[in-house]
């Protein structure tokens, strides 16, 4: 069994408490799209088509679960309304399945477990985002979760811009109990990752998680900082950072999928933490961004306990939100 194991029951409560606001949204959404309709036909199609738009899915990614569904009706000739959330859950699972890096060896698997690799420690996590999004509250969470499960964890602090960042994320690795290295306020981010990996090497440490500064405004100096911030890495670890983990809030829908593609365009990014679903309903916007982006939403924010950052699990969170009939 995998590093966080199963979803439990007590997580599936939680990740159906977590989107009930965009499972209400979208069920009367799709209700009204269906009323008065006993099969699915070009009317219910244009109708659902504009509730997936209205959910954040997303222009590009609403067409092709469309194009997905107006194949199904083709060949089985009839389906009824009935069979609509059936079919929604089906597609949206399996576009979700092609957007999973099952090259990665730390993706979390179909029933949402994740193992950490064996062929080298520590597992590097360099986590990027712009500031504001709970990027320092996922990096103290993932490290909670990470010393529940016996792993030895260790906190850069990289975002050298700004002192409260520095100071947040000392504040976490004393709440949890991990070593944090840091700097002063200004110091080189490089500097830092550098100081944070010869140490966690020489301590034995399982995995590092590097925070970073979170702007935007100059693309090209979070371009240069990242890339000094890698190569420097690459010193003392040739493998890291095993993974960019881009952290982005949820609750923006749309403006989220924005600073993705913005971040896209800087740097490398291979997995996604999508933060503060419990407080919206443009929950729908997990499934355009990992679309869109082909890269994997490996953990979800749903709430504020330290487990209420849960590792995606497609199936379940697509259950989640299509648990009902219409």
């Amino acid at each position: 069994m995998g590093l966080f194991g199963l979803f439990n029951k007590k997580k599936k409560e939680t990740l159906d408490k977590g989107l009930e606001k965009t499972k209400t949204s979208v069920f009367d959404k799709l209700a009204r799209a269906v009323a008065g309709k006993s099969k699915v036909d070009d009317d219910v199609l244009d109708n659902l088509e504009e509730v997936l738009i209205t959910s954040d899915v997303g222009v590009d990614t609403t067409l092709k679960i469309i194009k997905r569904i107006e194949e199904r009706v083709a060949r089985d000739k009839y389906v009824s309304t009935n069979e609509l959330n059936g079919i929604l859950r089906d597609e949206i699972a399996s576009l979700l399945a092609e957007n999973s890096n099952g090259d990665s060896p730390a993706d979390a698997d179909e029933d949402g477990n994740w193992d950490l690799p064996t062929d080298h420690k520590p597992y590097v996590i360099l986590v990027v985002g712009v500031n504001g999004v709970g990027k320092t509250t996922t990096i103290g969470k993932l490290a909670w979760q990470l010393k529940q499960a016996g792993k030895k964890v260790y906190l850069g602090a990289a975002d050298t811009f700004r002192a409260a960042a520095v100071e947040q994320i000392s504040i976490w690795g004393e709440r949890v109990g991990v070593p944090v290295v840091k700097q002063q306020m200004g110091s080189d981010p490089a500097s830092v990752a550098f100081d944070t990996l010869q140490s966690a090497k020489a301590n034995g440490a399982d995995v590092v998680l590097i925070d970073t500064a979170g702007r935007l405004h100059n693309k090209v100096g979070l371009m240069n900082e990242l890339k000094k911030i890698k190569d420097v890495m690459k010193k003392v670890l040739p493998e890291a950072p095993d993974e960019v983990m881009l952290v982005l809030d949820g609750s923006t829908g749309q403006n989220a999928f924005e600073q993705a593609k913005q971040f896209a365009a800087v740097t490398q990014i291979t997995s996604l933490a999508i933060t503060k679903l419990d407080g919206t309903a443009k929950g729908g916007v997990v499934i355009g961004i990992s679309d869109q982006l082909k890269v994997p939403v490996k953990y979800i924010g749903l709430g504020e306990g330290m487990e209420d950052l849960q590792l995606f699990n497609r199936r379940q969170f697509v259950d989640s939100l299509f648990q009902d009939k219409v």
